[in-house]
């Protein structure tokens, strides 16, 4: 089998897999962050807050994919395996059971702006080595920081 190879350097392959590895694992971790809330959110804006959280998903997914496929594409392998996303991960943890609207509102926020920082570190760490890649981050930021906006408004 043969091997995908890159025109990238050496280190710029190693410094822009690192940025889309981790910026898997992030999205990942969202994905089921938000499914998780979405499953078990109640109170008063339940309707809003669980349509809002399935938007998060259904964007946090199909950029774990672009992700992935940049990756693949610039001859690194992504891994998106739930054991190396349980140790990567920067996210809380849900607790078990049904959430408060509010809770959920904060936490959502809270989750968010933390990506959005890691993502922003990235897409600075992409600006040379790999513009491509850093255009694929410029999206994720701005579509990540559109629903930290939303979520923020809501509480």
């Amino acid at each position: 089998m043969s091997a995908i190879r890159s025109p990238l350097s050496d280190e710029a392959g190693t410094i822009t897999g690192e940025a889309l590895q981790g910026a898997l694992i992030d999205l990942i971790d969202l994905s089921l962050f938000a499914k998780q809330l979405h499953w078990n959110v109640t109170g008063r804006t339940f309707r809003s807050v669980h349509r809002q959280l399935d938007e998060v998903v259904e964007m946090a997914r199909r950029y774990a994919d672009l992700a992935a496929e940049r990756s693949v594409a610039i001859g690194v392998n992504p891994d998106g395996q739930a054991g190396t996303v349980a140790r990567g991960t920067h996210l809380p943890g849900v607790e078990v059971g049904y959430v408060a609207d509010e809770k959920v509102l904060r936490l959502v926020t809270e989750v968010l702006a933390g990506i959005v920082t890691r993502m922003r570190t990235r897409m600075e760490a992409t600006e040379q080595p790999d513009p491509v890649t850093q255009d694929l981050i410029i999206g994720i930021v701005h579509d990540l920081e559109e629903q930290h906006w939303m979520f923020q408004a809501m509480v």
